[in-house]
């Protein structure tokens, strides 16, 4: 009798996943029609209203089983207080920190370099170096600076990363681009890793700079306070 409770038991469970891959199958099918050439990376069953996940275009979205009708939007926990989206989308966001290419970002360590950090920068961008002032005040800490130009905004940023990139001295000369606005004077012809950088960062859909990454996956886009970055970085250790 026991075996046989196990038995049915294992054939609803079998029966439920095959109809689950099949709603998502079909859900797929149907958005892709909908939406030609959208990228849709992820459909996952919801525990709540029936709905499902979808990942599209690098951002979620929600729908029915039959994908009639779909929402962008946060869905938020009224009990627990939390927005069940943007913790759905920090983990979908997530960067496995030890697979980033890190022979082609300028490494610095403050103090005794404990805890990590990678960042996507932009010299030309204001708000990275806000951000470059900030670091100032942080100690303790491994740097990965990206030289990751954003030409659509700042149309000389590529060759300034370049240039730093190619100076003699490349974490002083991010430090003196960022903090005190002197790029260092060579024509960046030489081999340097700026052109994959971008390549890397639109595979990641890295949208903006600075963008931060923690040791632990973490992504935090835009510019940072110190206060805020030291509880970031003792919180991935």
């Amino acid at each position: 009798m026991f075996k046989r409770s196990v038995l049915s038991l294992m054939l609803v469970s079998s029966l439920l996943a095959c109809s689950a891959n099949a709603d998502q199958t079909a859900i797929k099918k149907t958005l892709a029609a909908q939406f030609p050439g959208a990228e849709i990376s992820s459909i996952t069953k919801t525990p709540y209203a029936g709905l499902y996940e979808v990942l599209i275009d690098g951002q979620i979205i929600y729908t029915d089983e039959t994908a009639a009708y779909v929402f962008l939007g946060s869905v938020v926990d009224t009990k627990a207080k939390k927005n069940i989206t943007n913790e759905r989308m920090a983990k979908l966001n997530e960067v496995k920190f030890d697979n980033l290419p890190f022979e082609n970002a300028i490494k610095y360590v403050k103090g005794d370099g404990s805890r990590k950090l990678a960042i996507f920068s932009d010299p030309e961008c204001p708000f990275c170096k806000k951000l470059e002032q900030e670091l100032t005040k942080v100690d303790n800490v491994t740097i990965y600076i990206f030289p990751y130009p954003i030409a659509g905004l700042h149309p000389q940023a590529t060759a300034a990363s370049k240039a730093i990139w190619c100076a003699p001295d490349r974490n002083a000369a991010w430090q003196d681009a960022l903090l005190k606005g002197v790029l260092p004077k060579n024509d960046g012809k030489c081999k340097n890793p700026v052109d994959a950088n971008v390549a890397y960062g639109n595979k990641l859909r890295i949208s903006g700079t600075p963008t931060l990454i923690f040791s632990n996956g973490q992504r935090v886009p835009g510019m940072v306070p110190a206060d805020k970055l030291e509880k970031l970085l003792d919180a991935s250790k």
